[in-house]
């Protein structure tokens, strides 16, 4: 696809320090990651999961039934996003729009999200195969909140190059990451109004922060004037599936990009599912009360502040293909930790790294794509980066979810089993990574 330039990309003097974080764009972009963190930790991660165990896994065995019923979930969102992904980046090129779509798809999200709290709070007084008809309900209300919230984050992502220079990338990844992990501290601020063994109440206070800190982006953020005007905008929105077929086709030109995309691929698989599965792991198999599983995961969570902060500099130090696979090795470490836990200590331990490898990851690897991209088809291949990372949180649970459930009889050894394949997928992933080249980068001074 030929494209005509527009206009010229950022070319202002490199700001630093509160400067460059407190401009009201970087800002408003920065506070949707801490509104749809809220989404991320609140309901995929903590209270979803902690709904799932408190009506289904009323003895081991259910419980690894229920950790299927998770990971199943998560991959069927993951199914659709496979699907449009790639189209997502071919909107972007074509018409240089982002705002729209993200508003669009967090509103979804939010409204599937609040629906969540209001079919789980309901009592609808019916069973489908044996299990109340509302949990069914509350599972394809997540399927369609986790899909738009996926989906925003195509856009989301690809913004990011709107905001500053080449060199103030990894600084804005970075800050966005640690503000929105800071979502996290203030999103598990509804456990102190959710009653014990009641996770559904916190369906609803999750929707509405998630839209309250979505408005500064929805009303102060601008997308710039395009860049580029496709000459075959008014073609059907189906053709962008050749557009992408031909992008595959272009893999000898493109080597590197499409190695790391690889590799990504097994790492994300790890790291989709850790964070699925992370609190029925916690609580089933490890001995974690619910309140005990929340404070280690505002511990992960700062863990992952610090290291988000930390990476972004590191990675401007290093280069960004040498800051991920030292991400990739502190994932490695937490999941091998977290199999062989036999006591609290170990998964305190293994839930900081894990902190650390979740917020680091997103900074290097948003940074890495910038770096290897032309900029007349980072729309595309940000796509592309989603179409790999979501194939991935399709197989990842899908594997998890299937070993949990082929080997339910055998209790907490099932989830032992399936964390260690995650381990497997990213050593696998490390390795690949290896291949990557590492593009020119500019050191701190």
């Amino acid at each position: 696809m030929q494209k005509t330039p527009i206009q010229a990309s950022n070319t202002h003097p490199p700001r630093k320090g509160w400067k460059l974080y407190l401009t009201l764009p970087i800002l408003s972009w920065a506070l949707y990651d801490f509104a749809n963190t809220i989404f991320s930790s609140n309901i995929n991660t903590v209270f979803f999961p902690f709904y799932l165990d408190s009506v289904i896994g009323s003895s081991e065995e259910m419980s690894q039934v229920a950790s299927t019923f998770i990971s199943y979930a998560n991959a069927l969102a993951s199914f659709f996003l496979v699907l449009f992904s790639p189209l997502y980046g071919v909107w972007i090129d074509r018409t240089g729009q982002k705002k729209k779509y993200i508003v669009w798809f967090a509103s979804i999200s939010i409204i599937g999200t609040f629906m969540m709290g209001v079919l789980a709070l309901g009592n609808l007084d019916a069973e489908w195969f044996g299990l109340p008809a509302e949990l069914f309900l509350v599972v394809i209300m997540f399927v369609i909140a986790k899909f738009f919230f996926n989906s925003s984050l195509v856009f989301y992502d690809t913004m990011m190059s709107d905001l500053g220079t080449k060199e103030e990338m990894p600084l804005i990844s970075g800050f966005g990451v640690a503000i929105g992990y800071l979502g996290t501290l203030v999103g598990l601020t509804v456990y102190l109004f959710v009653q014990e063994g009641s996770p559904e109440q916190a369906f609803i206070p999750t929707a509405i922060l998630y839209l309250l800190f979505s408005l500064p982006l929805f009303f102060f953020l601008k997308d710039p004037p395009a860049k580029y005007k496709s000459k075959q905008s008014n073609e059907s929105f189906l053709s962008g599936y050749k557009e992408i077929w031909s992008t595959f086709k272009e893999m000898k030109s493109y080597k590197n990009v499409f190695t790391f995309m690889i590799a990504y691929f097994f790492l994300n698989d790890a790291i989709a599912t850790t964070i699925a599965i992370m609190a029925i792991y916690a609580t089933a198999v490890v001995g974690f009360n619910s309140g005990q599983f929340i404070i280690l995961y505002l511990v992960s969570t700062i863990a992952a502040i610090i290291g988000s902060f930390m990476f972004g500099y590191i990675t401007k130090k290093i280069g960004s293909r040498n800051a991920i696979i030292a991400v990739a090795c502190i994932l490695i470490s937490a999941l091998v930790i977290a199999a062989l836990a036999v006591a609290q200590w170990m998964f305190w331990l293994a839930g900081s790294l894990v902190g650390i490898a979740l917020g680091s990851m997103w900074v290097t690897s948003r940074t890495l794509i910038v770096e290897l991209t032309p900029e007349e088809k980072r729309g595309q291949f940000f796509g592309l980066f989603a179409f790999s990372g979501k194939v991935s949180s399709i197989i990842g649970p899908l594997i998890y979810g299937t070993i949990t459930l082929s080997l339910r009889g055998y209790g907490d050894i099932a989830s032992r089993f399936a964390i260690s394949s995650l381990a497997a997928m990213a050593i696998i992933g490390l390795i690949i990574l290896f291949k990557v080249k590492q593009p020119p980068h500019n050191e701190i001074s």
